[in-house]
């Protein structure tokens, strides 16, 4: 009698088959999981959909009341005083202080006391050893000052260490620290009753017109804002005159260093506001992760060099936000890329004179170098 030999074992595994579901049991599944689905997307979605919904929870601020603002080259100054309704010059003109918080925006505070060297009577500047989300950085301005020995003279320049802050610290904590700070450079500037003083962020440049108005004109209003044209990275991107935060005070009592709104009075088309307007790529994740809106960095990619560098070439957002805005007619006005501008007209007379050296700034300039 042969040997009956046992089946060899397949060598494939066999596969278990998934129980099929039946109708019933395939909607609950569904119920089960569209909500899980949907409460992720809306969350992942949360900023978006905040900032989509504005015009329903937000109210916008109440309006500003401009000033209309006069320029024309060989305009005598008794001439501009009168069409501002400034009354007449004065016979010695207010000496004018100029005060910035700067964190590494080293090209933009060139050309900004380049415009105003003329009309100024002392730049003052304080710089922290920290930035505003508690990380350590380098004295930038100290180690730059070479740079600007040709206003050495009117530079009164204070530090501020906030060595004992911890990492997650409110940045808008640490930013009043240092806003406080200049209000003591303030007190050591020599600063007086009747002097004028501007207060602005470093990207927040008034014109050397602007200011030579101001300091010339008898009757200006004490307090107003100054109406800036805001750029995006460079003057090929004009945004729109929606910056409104630098101010022009003459200096009284309770003047202090604020960077809010203080009137409702706005002097028009008083200069240039140019945000994240860096040199190099490595300056916008630098900034990017240093101010008071670092949070708005979500995702590690935000801070591709590769990725900030098409951004902006083309016009986009930095961190893929919906425009900020009150109208549902803003907002969608304001999706997408901002349309670029060929025009370098009316921009800071020192940035043109030096184009080839700051042509990171005008058009068609938008490729940033390595560092």
């Amino acid at each position: 009698m042969g040997v009956r030999r046992s089946p060899e074992p397949s060598s494939s595994p066999q596969r278990r088959k998934l129980p099929r579901l039946g109708p019933l049991q395939s909607i609950a599944l569904f119920v089960l999981v569209l909500p899980t689905f949907a409460l992720l997307t809306l969350l992942h979605h949360a900023r978006d959909i905040t900032y989509l919904l504005r015009p329903i929870w937000d109210t916008p601020p109440r309006p500003f009341r401009a000033l209309p603002h006069y320029h024309a080259r060989n305009l005598s100054i008794a001439r501009l005083c009168a069409l501002h309704g400034f009354g007449s010059p004065l016979a010695t003109p207010r000496r004018v202080f100029d005060a910035v918080l700067f964190n590494n925006e080293i090209d933009l505070l060139e050309l900004r006391w380049r415009e105003l060297l003329p009309h100024v009577t002392a730049f003052l500047l304080v710089e922290s050893n920290s930035t505003f989300t508690s990380q350590p950085k380098p004295l930038f301005f100290a180690e730059n000052q070479k740079r600007f020995e040709f206003a050495a003279p009117k530079v009164v320049y204070g530090t501020l260490a906030l060595d004992g802050m911890s990492v997650g610290s409110d940045p808008f904590v640490l930013e009043s620290k240092q806003r406080g700070a200049m209000n003591s450079l303030l007190r050591r500037s020599g600063i007086s009753s009747g002097d004028l003083l501007i207060m602005s962020d470093v990207d927040e440049v008034p014109s050397a017109h602007t200011v030579r108005l101001l300091r010339w004109c008898d009757e200006i209003p004490p307090l107003m804002h100054l109406e800036l044209r805001h750029y995006l990275y460079s003057f090929e991107f004009p945004v729109d005159f929606s910056s409104w935060r630098a101010s022009a005070h003459v200096v009284g009592q309770t003047t202090r260093y604020s960077h809010s709104r203080q009137s409702d009075l706005i002097l028009a088309d008083a200069g240039w506001h140019c945000s994240f307007c860096f040199r190099y790529t490595e300056d916008f994740v630098f900034k990017m992760t240093a101010y008071s809106h670092a949070d708005r960095v979500r995702w590690r990619e935000y801070l591709d060099h590769e990725r900030i560098q098409r951004i902006i070439c083309n016009g986009e957002d930095l961190f893929d936000m919906l425009p900020e805005e009150y109208s549902f007619k803003d907002i969608i006005k304001k999706m997408g890329p901002i349309p670029r501008s060929a025009s370098a007209v009316h921009l800071p007379s020192f940035l043109i004179e030096n184009a080839e050296r700051f042509k990171f700034l005008l058009p068609g300039g938008c490729l940033r170098q390595p560092k």
